[in-house]
């Protein structure tokens, strides 16, 4: 599986964006999962990348002749690496990149696991509007005054053995004392892989960012939950 037709980039891009004949009105960047630590590059193969490719072809399905652009998060090691926090390190520099090929572009943010924490870390940036978390990693200590007028869906299995949902219930009720519409849903039978009840992740994704980008209505058990 290639990657994306993607524009010439500087050599140590962290935004891999497809090839547009127009600017974009508002973009989506996914970010995958990872480990705790490991300062390896991933692979060609990675396997959390290559879950969330149907992530990417529902999306951009859903967003198709919108004007609205799907691209990933290009990591440099596979682990998130303590305190030096390089998943959400590259995920800044990414949206730095397009706002630099793009403009000021509205960006909705779909994470999986540590993907999920470093799109919830970079909240603040000023192109953010929006994140979706998939079994995302919420410790306790990380911060939340950055979701602030953010709107945030946090979707999770109740079979996940990897992160914990009463994590991200508990982010989201942190989340909104800080000022964010900010929701946690929990999947009936779904585990951290996404592979369990995989069209429901995907439908749910697909739509949750079509009605974040106001290109179509939210799910209704989301605009409720957020409500």
């Amino acid at each position: 599986m290639s990657e994306p037709e993607t524009r010439r980039q500087p050599r140590h891009s962290a935004l891999v964006l497809p090839a547009t004949a127009a600017p974009p009105r508002a973009a989506v960047l996914l970010l995958h999962g990872g480990r705790e630590h490991g300062l390896a590059r991933p692979g060609e193969w990675n396997l959390p990348a290559v879950r969330m490719r149907p992530f990417e072809q529902a999306i951009a399905r859903a967003t198709r002749r919108t004007g609205v652009v799907t691209g990933w998060v290009r990591y440099r090691h596979r682990g998130w690496n303590g305190e030096r926090r390089d998943a959400a390190r590259d995920a800044e520099q990414a949206l730095t990149e397009l706002a630099r090929l793009a403009g000021p572009v509205p960006v909705v943010l779909v994470g999986h696991s540590m993907g999920g924490r470093a799109a919830l870390r970079v909240a603040g940036h000023p192109s953010v509007r929006a994140v979706v978390g998939l079994a995302p990693w919420c410790p306790p200590e990380d911060p939340v005054d950055q979701l602030g007028g953010r709107r945030v869906v946090l979707l999770h299995g109740d079979e996940d053995r990897t992160t914990d949902p009463r994590a991200s219930v508990e982010l989201v009720r942190r989340a909104r004392q800080a000022g964010a519409q900010a929701c946690a849903l929990v999947l009936p039978g779904g585990d951290h892989a996404m592979l369990r009840r995989a069209p429901a992740w995907h439908r749910l994704t697909r739509d949750t960012v079509a009605g974040l980008l106001g290109i179509g209505p939210l799910p209704r058990v989301v605009a409720h939950a957020l409500a």
